[in-house]
């Protein structure tokens, strides 16, 4: 007597019900049950603080003010132009962490790494250092080009770039390691030159890495304000960017402050919203 074959549907309904790893419902211990409940309290309450003590009744007429509107569009605009740069800098360097070897190469990733754990005010200080008029490339390009970086737009970008590039070198260079590189030989062979293969192949292959580390660096960039302070300074319509206004209405009108935190945390849910996807696919 034969016994019947089972069709794939019969061993899935027959057979025990297989769940994935680290997914099968399990009880938290309660030592780490309650230390973790106090980390997500500990970051949930100021949130929810200032959205309790928000002045809900005059919200549209401070959001409508004329300084605020100057300092969001000086913060995007200033945000934009940092990431932009970020980008074209940014990029092929972290192509060149990701794909070449050569003598230091541990020591640069650490370099260009170091803003991020840098306090900003300390990378302000270095930026005055270096492109201040008296400083040790200021001096020259003062004297030669007649350019002042520091206490204007530009500097409010190159601040935010300093602090913001490490964000996105990282993310495209995550990104590099894993493509293949064997496409960008095989374009190589076929005639196409390093720069072609880069252009043409490498980079349709890292776009969702590009594309998130860039969001990254324009949400970092939004955010600066030690090294905008220290090296651009707080001139309304020129250098302040809406940290630094939350800053100064926090000493003189706290109700405005809190309208502007909330624009800024309201910025910062659209990014994390805007980055979800790209989590989800790599977790």
């Amino acid at each position: 007597m034969t016994r019947p074959a089972h069709t794939g549907s019969d061993t899935v309904a027959d057979g025990p019900r297989r769940t994935r790893p680290g997914r099968a419902t399990r009880l938290v211990p309660i030592p780490l049950l309650l230390p973790a409940l106090v980390g997500l309290a500990f970051l949930l309450l100021p949130l929810i603080a200032l959205l309790v003590r928000a002045p809900w009744s005059t919200l549209p007429a401070q959001l409508t003010s004329a300084e605020v509107w100057q300092a969001l569009r000086l913060s995007l605009v200033c945000a934009t132009a940092a990431t932009a740069l970020s980008l074209v800098i940014g990029v092929p360097l972290a192509w060149l962490l990701a794909r070449t070897e050569f003598p230091g190469r541990g020591l640069v990733r650490a370099l260009v790494t170091l803003p991020l754990v840098l306090p900003p005010v300390v990378g302000g200080v270095a930026l005055l250092l270096a492109l201040g008029r008296n400083g040790v490339v200021g001096r020259w390009l003062d004297a030669w080009f007649g350019i002042t970086l520091p206490f204007t737009t530009w500097g409010v970008i190159l601040a935010e770039t300093f602090v913001a590039m490490p964000f996105l070198v990282i993310s495209v260079e995550g990104t590099l390691r894993a493509a293949d590189p064997r496409y960008e030989e095989a374009a190589t062979t076929l005639g196409a030159s390093r720069f072609t293969a880069f252009r043409r192949v490498t980079l349709p292959l890292i776009a969702p890495g590009i594309a998130a580390g860039s969001v990254l660096a324009w949400a970092r960039a939004l955010g600066e304000f030690g090294a905008t302070i220290t090296f651009a300074g707080n001139f309304p319509g020129r250098t302040q960017t809406m940290p630094l206004a939350v800053y100064l209405a926090l000493q003189n009108d706290p109700a405005a402050a809190i309208a502007l935190s909330l624009v800024l945390l309201t910025v910062s849910i659209a990014v994390l919203a805007a980055l979800r996807d790209r989590w989800m696919t790599t977790s």
